[in-house]
């Protein structure tokens, strides 16, 4: 960087209503990100469907209107298989770094990975696994089925030991990987309004 580039630069950082300016740019413009984010997964259909619970119709096309997502990957009536997501997703901020000596700013943007996620969204009958995870990469299991409210978690199905319908499958969905994505690459976008 160019000496008299710097030493201005310097200059502008000492003044207080420029960092103000700035903090006050970034934190716009960091709540205007996460608005967008928190907008798309509660309108997503999967988030819809899940939070109707049993009474849902499969407006998320996942499982070609056999049931609904509550059901077939089997939540206890009456649970809330989103609110964790939606806790992560709010405790999103950020943070100013300033190094003085070349006169720059960096935000360190604190966000969930996918990954975290995908650990606070355990499959009710498979701890080790992700019903999150299982929207993206799929979940077996629909071809045995059944609607039935006797010994079901959820109070609507079961699955069965024998296959009750041929030729039906999970259509996977991209849900949290992709929010996840964008989030990230709306935030480099404020990196960039900066110095």
């Amino acid at each position: 960087m160019d000496r008299d580039l710097l030493y201005v630069l310097n200059k502008l950082y000492d003044q207080d209503s420029y960092r103000k300016f700035e903090e006050n740019l970034i934190d716009e413009e960091f709540n205007k990100v996460k608005k967008v984010i928190l907008n798309d997964f509660n309108n997503n259909p999967i988030t819809k469907e899940l939070e109707e619970g049993i009474s849902a119709t499969n407006i998320s096309n996942t499982l070609s209107g056999i049931t609904n997502l509550y059901s077939f990957i089997g939540f206890e009536a009456g649970t809330d298989p989103i609110s964790p997501i939606r806790m992560l997703l709010e405790k999103s901020s950020y943070r100013i770094l300033r190094k003085k000596r070349n006169a720059t700013a960096t935000v360190i943007f604190e966000i969930p990975t996918a990954a975290d996620i995908f650990l606070v969204t355990p499959m009710p009958w498979a701890t080790g696994r992700s019903w999150a995870k299982g929207i993206e990469s799929g979940i077996s299991g629909l071809g045995y089925y059944l609607k039935v409210t006797k010994n079901s978690r959820s109070g609507l199905g079961i699955q069965t030991p024998t296959q009750k319908r041929q030729n039906v499958k999970f259509q996977n969905k991209p849900y949290i990987s992709q929010l996840i994505n964008k989030f990230n690459l709306e935030l480099k976008k404020i990196n960039r309004l900066i110095v």
